[in-house]
């Protein structure tokens, strides 16, 4: 498995969509975070953590994430604001 610890930046507005797929509807959430080595990392969430996302993430938070690799991105499972 490809866990993923991260403490970074978040570097722009949190970018909110649905999805409607195999008629479910599903929203997802994506920001893009900046690490301490200028790193920069786009993460996701899907449905319940794109909704805490959405309603609690600001723009120059510092957030920690813990998810797992998708190719380039990282799929969050839990965030705590730090």
């Amino acid at each position: 498995m490809n866990e993923v610890f991260l403490i970074g930046k978040v570097m722009q507005e949190v970018e909110f969509d649905f999805l409607f797929r195999d008629n479910r509807h599903i929203s997802i959430a994506k920001i893009k975070v900046i690490l301490s080595d200028s790193s920069i990392i786009e993460v996701f969430g899907y449905n319940e953590i794109a909704d805490k996302l959405y309603r609690n993430i600001n723009l120059n938070d510092i957030i920690f994430v813990y998810g797992r690799l998708e190719g380039d991105k990282v799929k969050i499972l839990c965030f705590i604001l730090m």
